[in-house]
């Protein structure tokens, strides 16, 4: 009997360690939405990177140390949404969006409702999705290509005739990471790549160069990066499209 009592507690706690690094992510999630409230663009955008970071490490750890859990998949969720969905869309909104009255808003909101959607279909398709390939952009992934956009944005490196312009096309492409995060598009999950494996040499200076890369323009650089990886998936998608159509028709033509 007191063994079963025991038992109960344990199954009423929760992990520490995996819980604690979601926790983290949640805390610059949070903290990149109160930076974008006050002006502070760079700082948001990077707070997003570091909580990027820290939500890759949870389920890494979690698998790691066999700590996963159903309350960790929920808790990493909620904070996926307030970290990769809410503070994104608040960081673009606050940056320039709201220069484009009702249309800046709703754009910004159907960036969060994607990213809700998107976690949603996700968490009820876990058991049945492929291991090598995510269905629709990876909420990270499509806030790491707002988050560094604005980066750059804020850093003056470029410069717009006009400031309008500039926001339309902002909300382009956020509203076009919405659909990508919500659409059949599939995107490359690097699941498979098993660190422990051996790796060419070429490959470890590869690894280095992009790292001083990054060192020497981390906005650019990341946004090249997480912009070229969106632009992968339409590219995935039409190629699998292409093969699919020539197979068929080579079906219809010489038959089974």
């Amino acid at each position: 009997m007191r063994k079963e009592q025991q038992h109960r507690l344990r199954r009423k706690g929760i992990y520490l360690l995996p819980n604690l690094l979601t926790t983290i992510a949640l805390f610059f999630g949070f903290y990149a939405l109160v930076s974008a409230t006050r002006g502070h663009f760079d700082h948001s955008a990077i707070s997003i990177f570091i909580a990027m970071v820290f939500d890759g490490l949870d389920g890494r750890v979690a698998r790691m140390t066999n700590t996963a859990s159903a309350f960790g998949a929920e808790y990493d969720s909620l904070s996926d949404l307030v970290t990769f969905g809410i503070a994104p869309s608040v960081l673009a909104y606050n940056w320039g969006l709201d220069s484009l009255g009702n249309i800046g808003w709703l754009v910004a909101f159907m960036y969060t409702a994607a990213t809700a959607l998107r976690l949603a279909r996700f968490n009820t398709q876990l058991a049945h999705t492929s291991k090598r390939y995510f269905q629709g952009l990876p909420c990270p992934a499509a806030a790491a290509v707002v988050a560094s956009l604005i980066w750059i944005l804020t850093t003056d490196i470029f410069t717009f005739p006009s400031t309008q312009i500039l926001s339309i096309i902002v909300a382009v492409i956020v509203a076009g990471l919405a659909i990508l995060m919500i659409s059949q598009v599939p995107f490359y999950s690097f699941k498979e790549f098993n660190m422990r494996n051996r790796i060419p040499f070429v490959m470890m200076l590869l690894v280095i160069m992009v790292c001083v890369a990054i060192a020497l323009d981390p906005s650019v650089v990341l946004f090249v990066a997480f912009f070229s990886y969106a632009l992968s998936g339409i590219i995935l998608f039409f190629i699998k499209r292409r093969k699919k159509s020539v197979s068929t028709r080579f079906i219809k033509k010489h038959g089974k």
